[in-house]
């Protein structure tokens, strides 16, 4: 098979092709996994923090890669819970331990023994990959496969960040940031609080305006004050000075949720300017969001498909993954970026 590896962590803006385009041996699913034939992947900034150390690899080569969309093509041994030819999803959580008490209350991404895709074991920059069958999800018809990609992850991570929220209908939403994960927010925030107001803070024109044309109430730079003052907010950037942007146009009581796996190091200084009584008095929250549990990515599809959500995509063939990459790195984004191996 074909596959796109990485080889050791680089820093991007130095090697712009960290990924290495080889043929390997098919695998073979073990015991309760399946075999997959994948037809898309999604591209994640998460891919960018494997890739640059933030949260890298245990062990090289790693085959990248965790909202696949492809089908069954061989079962491992005990599997019956799928059958070959369903077409499915696999999203950032490969696996868990399955007994541990987070686990055993349905928070298996707060499992000590979670297992990323792409990260942990080999994901889906590849034409086939095993995973463990009870981590493999149906995609719903109403979507084609690249539509299904980003949903497996930029979509369930962003539904995780909006339950975690706590938001009401008629209240006031912040987006931080307007890639792939925020504009599915939008939408999913549009059909189901349809009262509420979303604002969106975003450095480029163009993000702003994308936000605008997908219903936000307001779109604005990083750090402008919004017009009304907002109940709960998303971060979905990996710097760290919208964190202080954010938490100047909580309302008192206010959350800031935020989505990312690590945040990157160049602007950390930044958190020395935030001020107590300005930023965090009157019980002012911050809360982080830790991985994904099965249930996110099951109930997301879901609700995704009553909508139905339609993500912006944007197509790559598998050998341009670094391409795509570096798009992410220096911003260019409008919507979500998908591989294509078929």
């Amino acid at each position: 098979m074909r596959a796109m590896i990485l080889n050791s962590v680089v820093d991007l803006s130095e090697n712009r092709t960290p990924l290495e385009l080889v043929e390997l041996p098919d695998p073979v699913p073990a015991l309760g996994e399946v075999l997959i034939r994948v037809s898309v992947c999604g591209v994640c900034h998460t891919e960018l923090d494997e890739i640059e150390g933030r949260t890298p690899p245990p062990c090289f080569p790693m085959i990248p890669g965790h909202q696949v969309v492809g089908t069954v093509q061989q079962l491992g041994e005990g599997v019956s819970s799928v059958s070959v030819g369903d077409r499915v999803g696999v999203a950032w959580i490969y696996s868990a331990c399955g007994t541990c008490r987070f686990c055993q209350r349905g928070e298996e991404n707060l499992c000590p023994d979670f297992r990323a895709t792409g990260r942990d074991a080999n994901g889906g920059y590849a034409e086939l990959m095993t995973v463990p069958a009870a981590f493999v999800y149906p995609i719903p018809d109403v979507f084609s496969d690249a539509e299904a990609a980003p949903l497996l992850c930029a979509g369930a991570i962003g539904y995780r960040s909006l339950r975690l929220t706590g938001l009401l209908n008629g209240q006031n939403l912040g987006l931080t940031g307007f890639g792939a994960s925020a504009h599915l927010v939008l939408q999913l925030v549009r059909h189901h609080y349809p009262d509420s107001k979303i604002f969106v803070f975003a450095r480029q024109e163009k993000e702003r305006e994308f936000a605008l044309t997908l219903g936000a109430h307001w779109a604005g730079d990083t750090m402008e004050v919004a017009p009304e003052s907002l109940h709960a907010i998303i971060d979905t950037t990996p710097a760290w000075l919208p964190i202080i942007g954010a938490m100047q146009n909580l309302e008192p009581g206010g959350r800031l949720v935020i989505n990312a796996i690590r945040k990157e190091a160049g602007d950390k200084e930044a958190l020395l300017r935030m001020d107590y009584p300005e930023h965090l008095w009157m019980e002012k929250e911050i809360k982080s969001v830790a991985n994904i549990a099965r249930s996110d990515v099951g109930d997301f599809l879901r609700l995704a498909a009553e909508v139905p959500l339609k993500p912006e995509v944007q197509l790559y063939p598998l050998e341009e993954a670094n391409t795509a990459l570096v798009e992410m790195k220096e911003r260019h984004i409008k919507g979500a970026k998908v591989l294509t191996l078929r």
